[in-house]
Parts: structure tokens; C-alpha cells; sequence
């Protein structure tokens, strides 16, 4: 898709200048307000992944600017590992990441896919199937788990189209008895919701699905351990993808996963059971890639407040206690730091990933607590489910344009986007208008030029401003103009949400019960 040129150099200049007033205390924080149209963000943010596609692209590719790429991916192992996503803006596929997109995809589905014009569910359930078929190629061989294939750190060093990639296609896997219980894990939640997403669709698919999901948290149960604690993993996957924050979560997310997909009672004893040994009574209020705590304490809670099952009443507890943590004006004794415009802000970079991700689940406890009539409580004052989407509209509005700079997030939607990410394919001329190879180094004309990229990533939501709503609109600033699938996959159910519900808007003298 060939980029419409939406502002010149002297708005870039502006946009420089704006964040300079910010900074400086200039501008007021109050972003202004803006119809926004949900639905076609939903469509944009699923068209997406088709710009993250690794392998043979179908007749019916929409981004048209991408071909065909990493076609010998496995070959180190005599395996067919084509397919799958590029997790962000370079050409490496990153098992852990994909898995959770994955995951978050289909919970977008399971959730909200009811929600969703029958066209964009078909386009939702394709996203997921283009890496569940790649998925289930990393779980297909015995005591093995592909969790990854290019070496990053080659990578990394070139700015180069998919396309043309000739770095290092390492194929990096763990083989049983060393441990991968997180990529695992996090790999049989992502089958498991996967099936659920498909059941109805393709019943034998998601059968499919589903038993390799079983296999695979037997694997990940029997060997447990962290897969970058491994001597031949962890220099390909940190500080990339470490496991910073433990493998226990991932074996509690894939159990809890099973559960609900299954409804057998083992994964119900093993949650029970594991809980305080893996941490789960910890409150640990983060959810992304490597932390699935909160987002734990959701899922589970959601046969706490259908069942009234007292053993899991810790999770519902400790779910409604992160609840209020998001709720500024709640008697909370803690709470989670907002920007100045209002946003969502944890640091590390790529900001946008905490704020989607945190949006999504506010949604899915309010549907939660919506359909068996109940509130919660932060300190003495009850807390209706209204309450939790205003919240979550909040995020998506900011990130839709609402916000200090009055700038869309979102590349592709509204007047003003970021127009320089840190994505090689977008940056880079498309194999289309310069078939000729375009080598490792000299990629960087393209990275280090002004100009913007010459093809659009329609519906990628980049890393985003920082704890200042400040945002310069710089390639080379990879913190806050790379995207990555893990911001946008948990966004497709929550605008999925908003595009059925537009009109999600209440006094704020009213988010309070009590």
C-alpha cells in the first residue's frame, strides 16, 4: 500500500515542537474530544497482522507492499517452520510473543467476536489461524519446543525488507529434559483459547487445537524451568524475551486456559493447588508477553462469580483489588500511574502495550460481572461494571487521538499518525517498486532518512509517547514508534467492544455505587 503523504516536514517540525511545550509545561494536558469511528479502527487493527506475515502470502493479501519471505525457516532442522508473525519492526519470530498474540487474538474472539461484523470476525479468525498453523509446527515433534527462529543479533544489525533477509534463520529449540514451561504455557493457552475460538467455525480444527494444547502443557509441567535459562537459547532470546518474571504464571495461564476450554476438573485441582506456589495470591498487578497475573486473576475469576467456588475466591479477591487500582478517583490504597493526558504509563517502552492490554481486561471484568448482576467494592464504596469501560474508553480514545499532541496511535487512522516507525518493511521500498535486493547495510539510508516510510502499516499501533505525552515522530526512537502484535492483538476485542457500544459515557458523580 503505497503511503498518502498526510504532512510535510514542517508539520514533523510542529509535532517536534509540540512535545517541546509539553515538556515544558506549555500545553495543558486536557485532550480535546473526538468522535471516533470504533469500527473502523477494529477493521485497520485486524489488517494489521497482515503486515507481520512471515512465509507464502495468499492471493487474498491485502497488504499488498509484502511478499513472500522466510521460506527456508527450519530448514537447520529438516522442518517446515514457515508462516507465523514478525513479532515487532524487525524480521525475527519470537516464539513467546507470538504465543500471547495469539492468546489475546482469540480471547478477543471468545469475548467479543459476537460483537464484530461477520466480515472482520472472518479476518480476526484468519489472524489467529496464521499463527496457530505455525504454532502447532513448534509442538509437533516429542519432548521439543521450536521457540524461535532468527537470531536477533544479526538481525538487529541490518535494516533489511523480509523479503530480502539473508541473516542468520537460527533455529532455536528446547528439547525435553531441559525446561520451556513458559513458551509452553504460554503456547497451550493460545491453542486452548485458539479452539475455542474455532469450535464453531471448524469444530475439527479447534479439536486439533486443543489436543496439541493437552501435549503440549504435559510438556511443560513435566520440565519445569524458565526456556532463557537455557545456555543455547539465551543469548538468541535476551534481553529480547527473557523471562523476567518467572515460568509459574504461564503454567497456571495455560491450566487456566484448559480449564475453561475443556471444563475438566484436573486443571481446576491444578490451579487450586499450584496457586501459592506459583505465586498467583501474590498481587502482582501487570499483564503483557512475559506477566500473566492480572490477566489470571480475570479468566479465573470468571467461574468464581458464575459458580460462587469458594477454593478460587483469592483469584476474584486479587482481581478486584487490581481493579481499583486502575480507577483514579477510587479509595484505593495504590494505584496504577496515568500521564498527565491521562494515559496509562508504566516504564520500559512501548508503552501502549500496557495500555491495550490493561483496556481489555477492564472490559472483560465488567462483561464478567455484568452478566451475573454483581459490583465490587474498593475500600467502602461499590464499583459498578460502567465504571470499569469508561476507564477502558478512556485509553482507547487517547490512543485513537484524544490526547496532548492530537495524534492518532494508530498508523492509518484519523488525519494525524506517525509517519516514520521503526518497522523495516514499511520503511523500506516495497520489493513491488524496487525489486532489485536491498542488502543489510544498505538499509540504513532508508532508516536514517527524514522522509516518511514509503509504505503504510495501516492499523499498527507503535510503542507510543512516554509518561510526558510527549511524542517526537522519530524512526530511530524505537521505544515509541515500533509496533509489535502484542499491542494490537488485546485492541481488536476492546474496539470490537467500543464499535457495538460508541456511546459508552456516564457522570463521573455516577461510576461510584456507593
Amino acid at each position: 500500500m503505497k503511503v498518502t503523504k498526510l504532512y510535510s516536514l514542517d508539520h514533523y517540525q510542529f509535532f517536534l515542537f509540540i512535545s517541546l511545550l509539553l515538556l515544558l509545561g506549555f500545553i495543558s494536558p486536557l485532550a480535546q474530544s473526538i468522535h471516533h469511528d470504533y469500527s473502523d479502527a477494529l477493521s485497520k487493527s485486524i489488517l494489521f497482522f497482515e503486515g507481520q506475515r512471515s512465509g507464502y502470502l495468499p492471493q487474498d493479501q491485502r497488504m499488498r507492499w509484502r511478499a513472500n519471505s522466510g521460506l527456508s525457516d527450519g530448514k537447520m532442522y529438516n522442518m517446515d517452520l514457515t508462516g507465523g508473525y514478525y513479532d515487532a519492526g524487525d524480521n525475527v519470530k519470537f516464539g513467546f510473543p507470538m504465543a500471547f498474540t495469539t492468546t489475546m487474538l482469540s480471547w478477543s474472539v471468545i469475548e467479543f467476536g459476537d460483537l464484530m461484523p461477520p466480515r472482520e470476525l472472518r479476518n480476526a479468525l484468519v489472524a489467529i489461524r496464521w499463527a496457530t498453523d505455525y504454532l502447532l509446527k513448534t509442538v509437533s515433534q516429542p519432548n521439543r519446543i521450536f521457540v524461535q527462529v532468527g537470531d536477533p543479533n544479526f538481525d538487529h544489525i541490518c535494516w533489511e525488507r523480509p523479503e530480502d533477509m539473508d541473516t542468520l534463520r537460527t533455529v532455536y529449540a528446547v528439547e525435553a529434559p531441559n525446561p520451556a514451561s513458559d513458551v509452553a504455557g504460554e503456547t497451550v493457552a493460545a491453542l486452548a483459547a485458539s479452539s475455542m475460538a474455532f469450535k464453531s467455525v471448524d469444530p475439527g480444527y479447534a479439536e486439533t487445537l486443543l489436543r496439541n494444547a493437552v501435549q503440549a502443557f504435559q510438556l511443560a509441567d513435566k520440565y519445569r524451568g524458565a526456556y532463557s535459562d537455557n545456555s543455547n537459547i539465551r543469548n538468541g532470546v535476551c534481553p529480547f524475551y527473557c523471562d523476567f518474571s518467572g515460568y509459574q504464571d504461564e503454567l497456571l495461564w495455560g491450566a487456566a486456559w484448559l480449564r475453561r476450554a475443556t471444563q475438566d476438573n484436573y486443571y481446576l485441582s491444578y490451579i487450586e493447588n499450584n496457586g501459592k506456589a506459583f505465586g498467583a495470591d501474590n498481587n502482582i498487578n501487570e499483564f503483557g508477553w512475559d506477566n500473566k497475573h492480572a490477566g489470571l486473576k480475570v479468566l479465573v475469576s470468571k467461574e468464581v462469580l458464575e459458580g460462587n467456588m469458594s477454593t478460587l475466591q483469592s483469584y476474584k479477591a486479587l482481581a478486584d483489588g487490581f481493579m481499583c487500582t486502575l480507577l483514579p478517583d477510587s479509595p484505593s490504597t495504590s494505584h496504577i500511574e496515568y500521564s498527565p493526558g491521562g494515559l496509562i504509563y508504566k516504564p520500559g517502552g512501548s508503552n501502549l502495550q500496557h495500555a491495550t492490554a490493561i483496556s481489555f481486561l477492564l472490559l472483560v471484568y465488567a462483561k464478567y460481572l455484568d452478566r451475573t448482576s454483581q459490583t465490587f467494592n474498593c475500600g467502602n464504596q461499590a464499583i459498578n461494571p460502567n465504571s470499569l469501560r469508561i476507564q477502558a474508553k478512556k485509553q482507547v480514545d487517547y490512543i485513537l487521538g484524544d490526547n496532548p499532541m492530537g495524534l492518532s496511535y494508530m498508523v492509518g487512522y484519523g488525519k494525524y499518525f506517525p509517519q516514520r516507525i521503526h518497522h523495516r518493511g514499511s520503511s523500506l521500498p516495497s520489493v513491488k517498486d524496487h525489486p532489485s535486493f536491498i542488502a543489510c547495510k544498505e538499509g540504513s539510508v532508508y532508516f536514517k532518512s527524514a522522509n516518511p516510510n514509503p509504505n503504510v502499516l495501516v492499523g499498527a499501533i507503535v510503542g507510543g509517547p512516554g509518561k510526558d505525552d510527549a511524542f517526537e515522530d522519530d524512526r530511530v526512537d524505537f521505544a515509541k514508534s515500533e509496533p509489535t502484535t502484542y499491542i494490537n492483538a488485546p485492541f481488536v476485542g476492546v474496539l470490537a467492544y467500543f464499535a457495538a457500544n460508541p456511546n459508552t459515557s456516564q457522570q463521573e458523580s455516577d461510576l461510584f455505587l456507593g
